[in-house]
């Protein structure tokens, strides 16, 4: 049986190189190679939503690839797909990088000059290696072979624009949905979420940031587990504690709750810094909430465009989110979506805070009624998301959706 082989490497002579080499190996049938890490976890996540048989045996990341950086690319493919067998294609072939490549879950290291013997012997092992893993899953092995959970960031336009809310409704209504889902604040010096829903707590994504390997056990000790059935991962008490997560900690962070739940919901605030950086760039789906004002658009396309510039994410992969909509509004989504050049949710959220005061003041916003207009939107919102997992849950959301477009327009 050939063996599937998936480059990715960024520097277009490297790639002339690679792909002559493996060209030449035999039984090998080397695949289109991917010129970024956003593309090689795109393409395996394609390739995996069909079957995990469809995945290559082997994927060979070249020591320049980006934007993110080889050893977090490869940790990120091991814990996402780990039927595949990375190998590392580096110039630096000391001892000191071979075990920080095993460390982050590659299964060899081969060395720049590339050699056919070299190359030859390290990917028929690899290969190897991931024909029995594939055999074990086939047996029923209890490892995790998906493409993970479905990872949405909510981020603010400008402080007070409703992210935390949207993210807080959001979560409630996968959860409610019968899907396990994690809710994670990473904002991380003024996060409100445990404010939100009224959690004393201990720990928080701070004691996740040194640990180099987190196992379930590690996560779920992390994770306070709140009466909704939602998992919380906690922004900490101390804000000048938040520093301690680098892009980096929130990369496997993010990977780790990944791994562990249908849905991650993450909480972003309106500032970025590396660690909110870092999880909207892994992210599946990216919110922006903005209100319908010329401050809050404003703030919206100024974080678009920042996003671009960083590599982080493209205006056409964000989805903007119109919190306090109401038919009155000067500036509606058609007019935002023009302004930031992005996609516009279809469920709009309107302004409607005496629905909310009560329970925003008491820390219980989990007990919002279910027939308020803005728990409705958001529920909705998260059917349109595609956050729910019953038929009925995503027709009570499409019905939520349907209605606030017809006051909007009526």
């Amino acid at each position: 049986m050939p063996t599937r082989i998936l480059p990715a490497v960024g520097d277009t002579d490297a790639v002339r190189s690679v792909t002559t080499l493996l060209s030449q190996l035999p039984d090998a049938e080397p695949v289109a190679p991917v010129v970024d890490s956003t593309q090689l976890v795109d393409t395996l996540a394609r390739l995996a939503a069909e079957s995990v048989d469809e995945l290559p045996e082997v994927v060979i990341v070249h020591e320049r690839i980006g934007p993110v950086p080889a050893l977090e690319l490869i940790r990120e493919v091991a814990l996402r797909f780990p039927a595949v067998g990375v190998i590392l294609v580096t110039s630096d072939a000391s001892p000191g990088l071979f075990q920080a490549a095993m460390d982050y879950g590659a299964r060899g290291l081969v060395a720049l000059p590339l050699s056919y013997e070299e190359l030859a012997s390290r990917v028929q092992a690899v290969a190897q290696w991931s024909t029995g893993v594939r055999r074990h899953l086939g047996a029923g092995g209890d490892v995790f072979t998906g493409v993970g959970g479905t990872v949405v960031t909510v981020s603010g336009a400008k402080g007070g624009a409703g992210a935390t809310l949207t993210a807080i409704q959001l979560a409630l209504a996968a959860q409610a949905s019968g899907r396990s889902t994690a809710l994670v604040d990473m904002d991380l010096q003024t996060g409100d979420i445990a404010s939100y829903l009224d959690v004393q707590f201990r720990r928080s994504v701070v004691d996740l940031a040194a640990i180099t390997d987190i196992s379930p056990r590690v996560l779920a000790d992390a994770v306070f587990r709140h009466d909704t059935g939602l998992a919380l991962l906690l922004a900490p008490a101390e804000g000048e504690r938040g520093e301690d997560v680098t892009d980096r900690a929130a990369r496997q962070i993010v990977s780790a709750l990944r791994s562990r739940y249908e849905v991650v919901v993450i909480d972003c605030g309106a500032q970025l810094g590396g660690a909110g950086a870092a999880a909207v760039e892994m992210a599946d789906r990216a919110l922006l909430v903005t209100t319908p004002d010329v401050v809050a658009v404003r703030g919206a396309k100024r974080a678009v465009r920042m996003w671009d510039r960083l590599q982080i994410r493209k205006a056409e992969e964000t989805t903007v989110v119109v919190n306090r909509h109401s038919r009155g509004t000067e500036i509606q989504p058609p007019l935002i979506q023009k302004i930031t050049g992005t996609a516009v949710a279809a469920t709009v959220v309107p302004a409607n805070f005496k629905e909310l005061q009560s329970v925003v003041d008491a820390g219980r916003i989990h007990e919002l009624e279910n027939k308020s207009s803005v728990k409705q939107a958001l529920w909705g919102l998260a059917g349109e998301l595609g956050l729910v997992k019953t038929p009925d849950g995503a027709r009570k959301g499409a019905r939520g959706a349907v209605a606030f477009r017809r006051r909007r327009e009526g």
